[in-house]
């Protein structure tokens, strides 16, 4: 790299200027300009896509977890059962907790109150969602959240490969007029 000399004259000290200011522009857009290494950034995995069994919520298989089941000789995990008695008007009504396979990462699918979850805005939504996933992600799971009528509303997902995990959330929003669904 060439370093200018410096010269005393005034006439010189505008060329001088110019040419340092150009210098450090070019560093700056540079900078700003060329992506940072995509090995800096672990990649979130995208949600599981298997489809919700609601009939595990009335005929439990042996490695599901739901609110009705409980083992009395030690927490049960994921413990969803506080969050469940705290959540807003009691908008989480049930789960099922999947474990960990060779195929998928552990997951908790969340069945939420419909009519509640109408009510919420976007924020409360959100909110809901990241309080119960940064719960089931203590445990190692995953979250996805659904109605009865299986609707995906909403995942929040983990890499879990990562320290801390690095954590997603999606939502799907339906306009006032129930039309449309559209990730965010």
């Amino acid at each position: 790299m060439h370093i200018p000399k410096l010269c005393v004259r005034p006439w010189c000290w505008r060329s001088h200027r110019q040419t340092w200011f150009s210098l450090l522009l070019t560093i700056s857009l540079t900078n700003l300009l060329v992506p940072p290494s995509l090995a800096q950034t672990p990649a979130i995995p995208s949600p599981s896509n298997a489809p919700l069994e609601l009939d595990l919520l009335t005929k439990p298989k042996d490695y599901v977890i739901t609110a009705n089941t409980i083992n009395p000789e030690r927490l049960t995990v994921p413990s969803l059962w506080w969050a469940q008695q705290n959540s807003e008007r009691k908008l989480l009504d049930n789960w099922i907790a999947y474990p960990a396979s060779e195929k998928e990462p552990a997951r908790v699918d969340l069945i939420v109150n419909e009519q509640i979850w109408s009510l919420l805005e976007y924020v409360e939504r959100y909110d809901f969602v990241n309080r119960l996933g940064s719960t089931a992600r203590n445990f190692g799971y995953n979250v996805r959240v659904f109605n009865y009528q299986k609707e995906p509303l909403a995942t929040y997902t983990c890499n879990f490969s990562t320290s801390p995990a690095l954590c997603s959330i999606q939502t799907s929003v339906k306009n006032k007029i129930g039309l449309g669904n559209s990730k965010k």
